[in-house]
């Protein structure tokens, strides 16, 4: 079977989703050059800073001080999967010009500006961000507005299909390859 690579990346921004902070929506990305992830990143606090999710399944800071929806992102101690995966690349001295990112959600617009402006070209993303503002959500959904291409793109069955039969086979069993 050949690797549908967009839907795999698509999986690998799913399982860093699983390090999500956040009760809300969580989510992950993986920037991505030539077919190798060079970036992860999940929605979250800051490195050592206590999580939503340490606080039990519905807490959610910005609601606890009753910040509002449409400020929410200036209330939130959380920084978005895809500013983490750019901030991670810049920390170890990751180029990620040309590259392109994969995430679980559609970016917001200063997500947006900060993929465009770090060079990533192309975002791929399984869901399209929908809130109670529809018009706010039609100006996150302009990709083309700051110089990007969009691509909503769903995980295919038989990319997890593949994944899950030969998880525990590929990784650490010797392969029957004949003799000696």
């Amino acid at each position: 079977m050949r690797i549908d690579w967009p839907s795999y990346f698509i999986l690998m921004a799913k399982v860093a989703a699983l390090r999500s902070g956040c009760n809300s929506r969580p989510t992950g990305a993986v920037i991505v050059k030539n077919k190798r992830i060079i970036a992860t990143g999940f929605n979250g606090t800051l490195p050592g800073q206590p999580q939503c999710t340490d606080k039990g399944p519905s807490f959610c800071y910005r609601r606890s001080v009753g910040g509002p929806e449409d400020d929410k992102y200036n209330v939130c101690p959380g920084l978005h999967a895809e500013a983490n995966a750019i901030n991670q690349a810049a920390r170890y001295g990751i180029s990620i010009d040309g590259c392109e990112i994969y995430c679980t959600l559609s970016p917001c617009y200063v997500c947006l500006k900060n993929i465009a402006s770090v060079g990533i070209g192309r975002v791929y993303f399984e869901y399209r961000y929908e809130s109670s503002d529809s018009e706010r959500d039609k100006i996150w959904g302009d990709f083309e507005s700051v110089g990007l291409q969009g691509t909503e793109i769903q995980l295919f069955q038989n990319t997890l299909n593949y994944v899950f039969a030969n998880l525990n086979k590929i990784t650490s069993l010797r392969r029957n390859l004949g003799s000696n």
